[in-house]
């Protein structure tokens, strides 16, 4: 099993499905990395030789991956978050930032149902 940038990567996958397992690598990525290490994109990973990998670890090198990439974004909503902007509330409340509507939907921000009772009303 290669391993790559931290990542295990699954050897019975072809090279552009298998390096899409590391964060912040998605299809055209994985594809600009490989022709830069000069590798065949269906070759499998388990048919990568030593050098092959070793060029796929520089090409993806270059890149902003993982654990600095997963940081990095998680300061930017820090930020907007100290910033008090619209988008660093949303945040800070776990509420949709996008323009979405939250009358009916939004269940995954919003979490589970917190169901409120009725007011009773007076009898007289």
């Amino acid at each position: 099993m290669a391993r790559i940038a931290g990542v295990d990567i699954p050897n019975h996958k072809r090279g552009v499905i298998a390096l899409t397992y590391i964060y912040g690598v998605g299809n055209s990525r994985a594809q600009e990395i490989l022709a830069a290490a000069k590798v065949d994109e269906n070759t499998k990973v388990s048919e990568w030789n030593d050098d092959e990998i070793s060029r796929i670890r520089e090409a993806v090198g270059i890149y902003t991956i993982e654990g600095e990439l997963r940081s990095e974004t998680q300061l930017n909503i820090k930020r907007l978050m100290d910033i008090g902007c619209y988008r660093g509330i949303r945040h800070r409340s776990g509420l949709p930032l996008r323009g979405q509507r939250t009358k009916n939907n939004s269940r995954t921000r919003k979490g589970k149902r917190k169901t409120v009772a009725n007011k009773k009303k007076v009898t007289k």
